[in-house]
């Protein structure tokens, strides 16, 4: 069940919603929680019952820390424990495949046989649990956020349904005083319901509509260059409006019951910097990845070639966080070489005009998410060099028949809104509402509506697309 289906919009969403507001605001804690198991269970029963050791294991283990004085050297032990725990859960499950894979090659590269192995299934939404266990025993010892005596309280923000599969990382010092009293409105209701409907729009009308051409283009054993090249921007515009379109979605569903979540993207495709885009893309894994491992690593505080190593290993994890595939590190020490590059670059030279700028950030960006989402090497080869024109420049036989007028049209939409804030200070209707004029606030409110209603309807005549991030 995902957000963009029947499923959740016509039967877990109204069921959750009758529930919640029907109970006392008190306990409203435990519908929050409980609907929220069921949403997970939805998928596999089993994959609950690891979120449940893993909630259950994290609270103790706080606990255990705050016993032994939160700050001691047995405090720490204990979150070395925790955290040792948290981690070995997730390298099993998502890593243990592609190790033992990885060790097959080597033994048949030596000719010996391969070791016999029974495939593991990743649990959805582990590595975003994973790491909310992680900060949040890192935050307590260091005295950041209080231990949480509640464990309702704690399994609850474990397990909001809306941010629980993919995102927003949210942390446990966001939430806390949300968790015993949120303060709640129509007004506030409204504006997440707008919120939701504007992801909504993303992910279908746009990021299912362009899906089939980017799937098309990754399996052709030739691409030309103009194939290479349409397929990488559908990928790079498909990426980010199912993942942005998710977040708004589950920011969106929080804020309808009083829980206000970090942003996640902030107009990344407008940076006019590697630096810049990596602060507006996954802004809450990118907050993570600097709290709790570059700044633990060293940070800038040790000298230029300690902040280079530390901001290339940095980013080199975090390619790998995302999946259990050699494309991913190579795809995390991309990013890694650009922002070491970046940083090099302005020591010694004045800041570039942002149009120059942007051109090589998109285009360093868009060369990144080839191997992000290509299946392996060879696959990555073959667009890289289809993006050479080594396979021929005109559009393939292989590919027109397949590429519909609908995707071109939604690519082309899809740079408009990219670029369309550019516009923010010049069209009226892109300012805040509280900004408009009476005539701009019925079309400002109408809008949403009418893009969810055009959702719904595509959303009935093709099957529901699972979100890109819930492989990860």
């Amino acid at each position: 069940m995902i957000f963009a289906s029947f499923e959740f919009l016509c039967l877990f969403l109204p069921l959750f919603f009758a529930v919640y507001f029907l109970t006392p605001k008190r306990w409203r804690n435990f519908p929050v929680l409980v609907l929220s198991w069921g949403f997970y269970a939805w998928w596999r029963v089993d994959f609950l019952a690891l979120l449940l050791g893993v909630t259950v294991f994290t609270f103790l283990v706080a606990r255990a820390m705050e016993k032994a004085g939160a700050q001691g050297p047995a405090a720490k032990r204990w979150m070395q424990f925790g955290l040792v725990g948290n981690l070995a859960t997730l390298g099993y499950f998502k890593y243990a495949n592609f190790g033992v894979d990885s060790f097959n090659m080597l033994l048949e590269g030596l000719g010996l046989g391969r070791m016999g192995w029974t495939e593991i299934a990743l649990p959805i939404g582990l590595s975003f649990y994973v790491l909310q266990s992680v900060s949040y025993l890192v935050d307590v010892r260091r005295g950041t956020v209080p231990v949480s005596h509640s464990f309702i309280g704690y399994a609850t923000y474990k397990a909001i349904f809306s941010q629980l599969i993919a995102g927003p990382i949210v942390r446990y010092a966001e939430i806390k005083n949300e968790l015993v009293v949120r303060q709640y409105s129509w007004a506030q209701f409204g504006m997440g319901a707008r919120r939701f409907m504007i992801g909504f729009a993303m992910k279908v009308i746009l990021a299912d509509t362009i899906s089939p051409m980017v799937d098309s283009v990754f399996h052709l054993p030739a691409p030309t260059l103009v194939d290479a090249w349409a397929g990488a921007l559908a990928y790079t515009l498909q990426l980010f409006f199912d993942f942005a379109g998710y977040s708004a979605m589950a920011i969106g569903l929080a804020l309808m019951i009083g829980f206000r979540f970090p942003e996640n993207f902030d107009n990344p495709y407008l940076s006019g910097s590697i630096q810049a885009f990596w602060q507006r893309w996954h802004m809450t894994l990118g907050r993570f990845l600097r709290d709790y491992l570059y700044i633990p690593l060293g940070g800038s505080r040790k000298g230029q070639t300690r902040t280079s190593v530390n901001l290339f290993l940095t980013m080199l994890i975090g390619g790998f966080w995302h999946g259990a595939n050699w494309t991913f590190v190579f795809w995390g020490a991309w990013q890694g070489a650009l922002l070491v590059a970046h940083r090099h670059w302005r020591m010694g030279h004045a800041a570039m005009p942002w149009i120059l700028g942007h051109a090589i950030t998109f285009l360093a960006v868009l060369l990144g998410w080839v191997i992000f989402r290509a299946p392996d090497l060879h696959s990555a080869g073959r667009m890289y060099g289809g993006m050479l024109g080594l396979h021929g420049t005109g559009l393939s036989d292989e590919l027109a028949w397949q590429v519909t007028p609908d995707q071109w049209i939604c690519i082309l939409v899809g740079i408009v809104f990219v670029y369309l804030p550019l516009l923010r200070g010049r069209l009226p209707f892109l300012k805040p509402a509280a900004e408009l004029s009476p005539f701009w606030r019925l079309p400002w409110t109408a809008a949403p509506l009418l893009a969810f209603l055009l959702g719904i309807v595509l959303l009935y005549s093709r099957a529901a697309v699972p979100f890109l991030y819930f492989q990860f």
